[in-house]
């Protein structure tokens, strides 16, 4: 979650390289790994789930290939990252990741992520100055990162869970924040920072928004003016997301013709009312099972006094497991939400919440894959209206089916570990 905010206040520009076009799906066969060295090689990741679910099949790649990967992160989620083989280093952070408390203010939110890198780089200088890193993997939202990095002299890719920057962004949308109340003074401190914390690029948006590196698990379809994007700069490897086998496995129902899966993410589940809705909605409707994930902030008596025999209540699910066997999905657009559902070629409801999601739901929109309801709009009518519409148009199944190939023959976490190797050469 607030995964544009970092990013989105310096507005990232980049030059323009020729790149293909978004409606192309360009196969991509990894070659066989490149003989290399065994390197040490540090992520420095973000606490949010949400950013570390999608490097996760990259770092345990780059381990199975023979590197030492150090990750630091908190123990938030420390357990997602075990299971990769990589080293965890244990850092403290002071984001608000454990209550989910994040300001709707674009510049409040932007400088909750300036605090953390001021807290966070001396954690990382603790435990790498006398340990550096060959070559530092670093999240959008991790400043600190870039700072060690550029202290010591080391190379780094930024690995982006979300969008990148493209040439003009910072006429078309920076502008515009930099207008924003307290914009000047964060802007000012985050300057005042980067003049003494010892990384060479000292200007805001440069260092903020313009990685030397990035590679983009995102489907290049996702990307606002993917066009605009520096080709020398970025790659789109696409969602990296192996098989999570460690979250465990979903069965579809025997007699379930199909399968809906209903997930507002992780940070965004406070909303009983629209599961309410999904109840009525989608409950003793015909040949079809419903996975309901509330979240751990719903508490299942709140749906009402009868659950219906097709409803599956969970508090959690392993969401790719279930949208490799769904046939629709409705989503509050979180990018990694959206990446999956292009994926797996399954139809969207989209019901955003925050943040980036209402562009996402409406790029679905466009992209003839998804239909957007906003949550006031969400009712059992329109949720149930919506998801006919949407598994019984030919052509949404055709565009999902194009997405889907598109967004596989992007390479995923085989092709990123081939070019963060290259970097290591």
């Amino acid at each position: 979650m607030r995964s544009s905010v970092p990013a989105v206040l310096s507005a990232p520009a980049v030059s323009s390289t020729p790149a293909v076009s978004s409606t192309q799906a360009v196969a991509f066969v990894s070659p066989a790994p490149a003989v290399s060295a065994p390197a040490h090689i540090a992520m420095i990741g973000a606490p949010m789930v949400s950013h570390v679910l999608p490097s996760l099949e990259i770092i345990r790649e780059l381990v199975a290939r023979g590197h030492r990967v150090t990750y630091a992160n908190t123990d938030h989620v420390a357990d997602l990252i075990a299971p990769t083989g990589a080293e965890f280093v244990r850092c403290t952070s002071t984001l608000p990741v454990v209550d989910n408390d994040w300001p709707q203010d674009p510049i409040a939110a932007a400088s909750l992520f300036l605090d953390d890198a001021i807290a966070v780089l001396p954690q990382l200088r603790a435990a790498y100055d006398d340990d550096p890193a060959d070559l530092y993997l670093y999240d959008v939202a991790a400043y600190a990162a870039r700072a060690l990095a550029e202290a010591q002299g080391r190379d780094l890719v930024q690995l982006s869970p979300t969008y990148v920057g493209w040439e003009g962004a910072q006429e078309e949308i920076g502008a515009q924040l930099a207008a924003l109340p307290g914009a000047d003074a964060y802007r000012a401190r985050f300057a005042d920072w980067l003049a003494g914390c010892g990384a060479v690029t000292t200007d805001v948006d440069e260092f903020s928004g313009r990685p030397r590196r990035a590679l983009a698990m995102i489907p290049r379809a996702m990307q606002p003016c993917a066009d605009r994007v520096d080709a020398a700069k970025v790659t789109f490897v696409g969602p990296c997301l192996g098989s999570r086998a460690e979250q465990g496995g979903w069965t579809r129902p025997a007699g379930a013709e199909k399968v809906l899966l209903v997930s507002l993410g992780s940070a965004f589940t406070r909303q009983p009312e629209f599961y309410r809705q999904c109840v009525a909605a989608f409950g003793d409707l015909p040949g079809w099972h419903v996975v309901l994930q509330i979240g751990r902030y719903t508490d299942p008596a709140e749906l009402g006094d009868r659950i219906p025999a097709n409803i599956e209540v969970r508090s959690w699910v392993p969401q790719l497991a279930v949208l490799e066997q769904a046939d629709a999905f409705v989503t509050h657009a979180g990018m990694g939400g959206s990446s999956e559902g292009l994926y797996t070629g399954v139809p969207m409801i989209a019901v955003p919440q925050g943040a980036e999601q209402f562009a996402n739901a409406d790029r679905l929109v466009e992209l003839g894959v998804a239909r957007r309801l906003d949550t006031a709009d969400a009712t059992a009518r329109s949720l149930r209206r919506a998801l006919t519409e949407l598994t019984t148009d030919p052509r949404v199944a055709a565009r999902s089916a194009a997405l889907r190939a598109e967004a596989r023959a992007a390479g995923g976490a085989r092709r990123a570990a081939d070019l963060i190797e290259e970097r290591l050469g």
